[in-house]
């Protein structure tokens, strides 16, 4: 019987496709195996189940002598060394199916209150100082009519892509190659350069997963590029951002709101983002529901059996 170390505790509605066939160890009385904990362990498992916070690098793979499987509880998988991975034979999977509505709908919620100032307002509600009732003060910006260009036209971004249709915007998006033109007609879609992207929409989300190529994609230039009016929202990864040069951006105005659900060095958060109104924050709760969790265990146990049995579809990273 194949062993499988999970990292988190994990509800257990989740994992009954492992009942039975599969040995299964995860923390019982806390939430989570410290790093040490799991270095102990892992000697003794096939299979290791990481989230995106618990980074698997070379020290844990060259202690893992049994290791043939890494089956990531997430979408992203930056918190593994893949080529490394590979070059041990150990397959890495990951989860997109269970994580791209959540992560589109998120996205949706944080350009909806950055761009409708819903954070601010409520924030400044509960204060004596309080917030303006004036027919033009401390307006928001509209959604209805604006133009969303969206940074990686994946999964996601096609799942925000639906949602921000629906609400009457249009769509252009950049990707690494475009989109095959019957795709691009679901969503009345339209691909553009990287810089004309930066330029033109009102609204930007990153949707684009973290690599050595998009590391700081965004950066100073970038955000100077944008318009002074324009939101920007990132639930991919905080890496893919210079978390600096944006939150000097929106101090100075250089654009006009920010809704972030990724940081760069999470659970840290830049302090000059928490000092700003214009920028709305959440700790990387895109898929922060409980049926959406249990949701992504379900896959993520499916891409064990697959591996092991060949009965679900796997979705290997390399």
């Amino acid at each position: 019987m194949k062993r499988v170390l999970i990292a988190y505790r994990l509800k257990p509605e989740g994992l009954k496709a492992l009942e039975g066939k599969y040995e299964v160890a995860l923390p019982v009385d806390k939430s989570y195996f410290t790093r040490e904990e799991v270095m102990e362990l892992i000697p003794n498992y096939e299979v290791l189940v990481p989230n995106f916070s618990f980074y698997t690098d070379k020290e844990i793979m060259d202690r893992a002598v049994k290791l043939e499987l890494i089956s990531n509880y997430g979408v992203g998988f930056n918190n593994i060394d893949v080529d490394y991975a590979t070059k041990k034979g150990i397959v890495v999977t990951n989860i997109p199916n269970s994580t791209r509505e959540p992560t589109a709908e998120f996205a949706f919620a944080l350009l909806l209150a950055a761009g409708r100032r819903i954070g601010y307002y409520d924030r400044k509600l509960r204060t004596d100082e309080g917030v303006s009732w004036g027919i033009y003060a401390e307006g928001g910006l509209p959604v209805y009519g604006k133009t969303l260009g969206i940074i990686g036209m994946g999964r996601i971004g096609q799942s925000l892509a639906r949602r921000a249709v629906a609400s009457g915007m249009e769509i252009i998006y950049h990707n690494r190659t475009p989109l095959e033109e019957a795709v691009e007609h679901l969503y009345n879609a339209r691909y553009v350069a990287f810089e004309e992207l930066l330029k033109t929409a009102d609204y930007i989300s990153l949707n684009a997963p973290y690599t050595t190529q998009t590391h700081h994609l965004i950066g100073e230039e970038q955000l100077n590029r944008m318009k002074p009016t324009a939101v920007f929202i990132n639930t991919a990864r905080g890496s893919i951002v210079d978390e600096k040069a944006l939150a000097k951006a929106l101090k100075e105005k250089t654009i006009w709101a920010a809704g972030l659900d990724v940081y760069e060095n999470e659970p840290h958060i830049l302090p000059e983002l928490l000092q700003l109104d214009n920028v709305v924050l959440a700790p990387h709760a895109a898929t922060k529901t409980i049926e959406d969790r249990i949701n992504m265990s379900v896959e993520m146990a499916q891409n064990i059996i697959g591996f092991y049995e060949g009965t679900y579809s796997v979705s290997r990273v390399n």
